[in-house]
């Protein structure tokens, strides 16, 4: 039986930012032994093979957990003819704004006293992207990770998704995966962060310089241990959208919008902010309606989510982005008047969908931008993934006269000096003419 409908209306005084810690302390602790059994085996890739059977990620009598690239190549060519296109369309418009990200920071150099100075904006060499394997198949996952990677410039691209349809596969083919790993949860995180050697006719899987992608809580766990030794692009928690509307707003646009987004899970979140109370309730009424209609378990789930959502009435459209950026949502879609200006005064989000013809859903699956989202009010401080999480900016410096670099050399004697580096000074003065 399904939960009864609730949607909450609160007070805007009464929200408050919800910056929680997403690691689940019990899959935390379940997660270090997994990650430890695989790190610290003598055979990693016997230690890999008996952890991806005992959690289902493979069958019993399977011998390996990579997928030969010829299987990618077969998936591809095997799909219907309107998924295949679909997700060539779906590759070229996420490729054409990662390499947009990727053409807007370049190298730079500038005078110094006496040479130069610039930085060089480098990929790292090997990219780890993590794709669900749940109750369906997430192939949108594969394409937002890998073709990111590819776009900034990385040099290798490890793909790992438990149980893969042969859709996913064809995405990672689509997507220019160079090794794909039939494996999930906190050991697919491990052996991407570590590197599994090669054995037999099973091939390495290289140590990633960075893994992103998001993941159930065994693998945000799992992405938290593993962070220092490697990147990571960050710890993700249950989704959200936020949506500001006004009078002018379609209600029943509206709640498919938030129903969209309940319906990923019992712990999304579905949030509303309106000046208008009349919309609010239309809005309410319409996400019951539209909830009657919905198939099982996406119905139970999503009402579930309802009531850990929320509405909230605001004096004006300004008071309604003043709580938005309080908030930070993972997706913030602006259906108003002037919904252009009213989206750019936002701050803090994930990403935003300005209109009621950009949809968040369209975002999720291959609009351009990546869906790979911050959650929890985490959109305060960081964006989603992108092909900067990828890249390096990285300094240096030269002196061709030495004669025209003294000031800069005096200047360092003195600072090295005063915070009692003597060594620092003595270093900079050898580099003195002498008089």
């Amino acid at each position: 039986m399904p939960p009864a409908f609730s949607f909450p209306q609160i007070p805007a005084s009464s929200v408050s930012v919800n910056i929680g810690d997403p690691v689940d302390p019990q899959a935390l602790e379940q997660a270090k032994a997994i990650v430890s059994s695989i790190k610290d085996a003598p055979d990693k890739s016997k230690a890999l093979l008996e952890k991806a059977k005992a959690f289902g990620d493979m069958q019993k009598e399977e011998e390996s957990y990579v997928v030969p690239n010829e299987e990618l190549k077969e998936a591809y060519e095997n799909l219907p003819q309107k998924e295949r296109e679909a997700l060539d369309r779906i590759h070229a418009r996420v490729l054409a704004f990662a390499t947009a990200q990727r053409n807007s920071i370049t190298d730079i150099t500038i005078p110094i006293p006496g040479g130069s100075a610039g930085h060089r904006v480098t990929a790292c060499t090997t990219a780890g992207c993590y794709a669900p394997g749940g109750r369906y198949p997430l192939p949108s996952s594969v394409i937002m990770t890998c073709v990111t990677a590819r776009a900034a410039g990385c040099t290798f691209v490890v793909c790992s998704s438990p149980r893969p349809a042969p859709i996913t596969l064809a995405a990672a083919y689509v997507s220019g995966c160079d090794t794909f790993v039939k494996v999930g949860g906190a050991q697919a995180i491990a052996a991407m962060a570590y590197g599994i050697p090669a054995k037999g006719s099973i091939p390495e899987i290289p140590r990633a310089d960075v893994i992103v992608g998001p993941g159930n809580k065994w693998v945000t766990a799992a992405k938290s241990i593993v962070n220092g030794f490697c990147g990571i692009d960050m710890l993700a928690g249950p989704s959200e959208v936020l949506v500001i509307c006004d009078k002018t707003a379609n209600a029943d646009v509206v709640a498919a919008d938030l129903i969209a987004q309940a319906e990923h899970d019992v712990v999304a979140r579905p949030l509303l902010v309106s000046d208008d109370q009349e919309m609010i309730d239309k809005v309410t009424e319409a996400s019951k309606k539209r909830l009657e209609t919905m198939p099982e378990p996406n119905r139970t789930t999503a009402l579930t989510a309802f009531s850990t959502g929320f509405s909230v009435l605001c004096s004006d459209v300004p008071e309604c982005v003043k709580v938005s950026d309080e908030i930070a949502p993972e997706h913030l879609e602006i259906q108003t008047e002037d919904a252009m200006n009213v989206g750019m005064s936002c701050k803090s989000y994930g990403g935003l969908f300005i209109g009621e013809d950009a949809a968040e859903v369209m975002g999720d699956y291959g609009a351009g931008p990546n869906h790979t989202l911050p959650t929890g009010g985490t959109g305060r401080y960081t964006g989603g993934l992108s092909v900067f999480n990828f890249l390096g900016i990285r300094t240096w410096m030269r002196i061709d006269d030495k004669k025209e670099s003294q000031q800069m050399v005096n200047d360092t004697s003195v600072m090295a000096r005063l915070e009692g580096l003597e060594g620092h000074a003595r270093a900079a003065d050898c580099r003195k003419i002498e008089k």
